[in-house]
C-alpha cells in the first residue's frame, strides 16, 4: 500500500503540474514527491539479493529516470510524461487488483486493466505531443489542448482544429491513432466479452470459463466448478 501511495503521487503530481508549476508550492510539493521516491528506490535496492541486477531492470531505469525529473523540474521538464509509465507498472504489478480478487471481483479485473493501459497511452501521448510540438504558433496551447488533440486522434474523430505540423507530427498521428484503436477495440472486448467464471483448472492453469462449463475447453478436465461461482 505504501508503493501504491507513492506510484499515485507521482501520477498525480504529473497531472497537476501545468497548473501547480507557477505555484509557490510546486517545488516543496516536487520536492517531497522525489523524497519519498528516493526512499522507495532506497529500499528496494536495499533489500534486493543482488543489488546490480536489480540495478539494471527496465523499471529500476525508469524509476531513476522519474526521480531525476523530479529533482530537476524545470531542466528535465520535457522528460516528465514518462511518470505516466508508473501507473501502468501498478497494473502490471497486480497491486491494484488484489483487492478484487479478495472479494471475488476477479471478473473486473480484465476491464479494469484495459481501462488502465488506455488512459495510461492517453497521458503517455498527450505528455509526448505537449513537450515534443508545443511552441508559440503550433495550435497547441497549453497541456489541455495536447490532450484534447491527443483524444481526438484515438477516437479518430479527427475535427482539424489542432494537427502536428510536419513529417514528425503526421507519423505522430499515425502512431496515436493506430494504438489508440488498438486500446479502445481490447476494451470493448473486455467490456462486452461474454460472462465467464473465474475457477482455474487444476490441471492445466486456464482461468475463464463458461459458467455451465463441465469441462476444461483447453485441456479436457473435468471441472466442479461451484455454485456461488457462477
Amino acid at each position: 500500500m505504501a508503493v501504491l501511495v507513492v506510484d499515485l503521487a507521482i501520477i498525480a503530481l504529473f497531472i497537476a503540474s501545468p497548473v501547480l508549476r507557477e505555484t509557490e508550492a510546486f517545488l516543496i510539493v516536487d520536492f517531497t514527491v522525489a523524497a519519498i521516491l528516493a526512499l522507495d528506490i532506497a529500499g528496494r535496492g536495499f533489500a534486493a539479493r543482488e543489488p546490480l541486477r536489480w540495478l539494471r531492470q527496465p523499471f529500476v531505469l525508469l524509476d531513476l529516470v522519474i526521480l531525476a525529473t523530479l529533482l530537476m523540474p524545470f531542466w528535465l521538464i520535457n522528460f516528465g510524461f514518462l511518470r505516466i509509465i508508473r501507473l501502468w507498472s501498478i497494473s502490471q504489478s497486480g497491486v491494484l487488483w488484489r483487492p478484487l480478487r479478495r472479494h471475488g471481483y476477479q471478473e473486473w479485473e480484465i476491464p479494469a486493466r484495459a481501462i488502465v493501459n488506455l488512459i495510461t497511452f492517453l497521458f503517455l501521448a498527450t505528455g509526448f505531443v505537449y513537450t515534443t510540438f508545443f511552441r508559440k504558433g503550433s495550435g497547441i496551447e497549453g497541456y489541455l489542448d495536447a490532450l484534447y488533440f491527443t483524444v481526438a486522434s484515438v477516437t479518430t474523430t479527427g475535427y482539424g482544429d489542432i494537427t502536428l505540423a510536419g513529417s514528425w507530427g503526421k507519423l505522430t498521428s499515425i502512431v496515436i491513432m493506430i494504438i489508440g484503436i488498438s486500446l479502445f477495440v481490447r476494451l470493448a472486448q473486455a467490456v462486452f466479452r461474454p460472462n465467464k467464471v473465474h475457477f482455474p483448472c487444476p490441471q492445466c492453469g486456464l482461468q475463464r470459463h463458461e459458467p455451465d462449463a463441465v469441462h476444461c475447453k483447453a485441456c479436457g478436465y473435468a471441472l466442479k466448478i461451484p455454485d456461488h461461482e457462477r
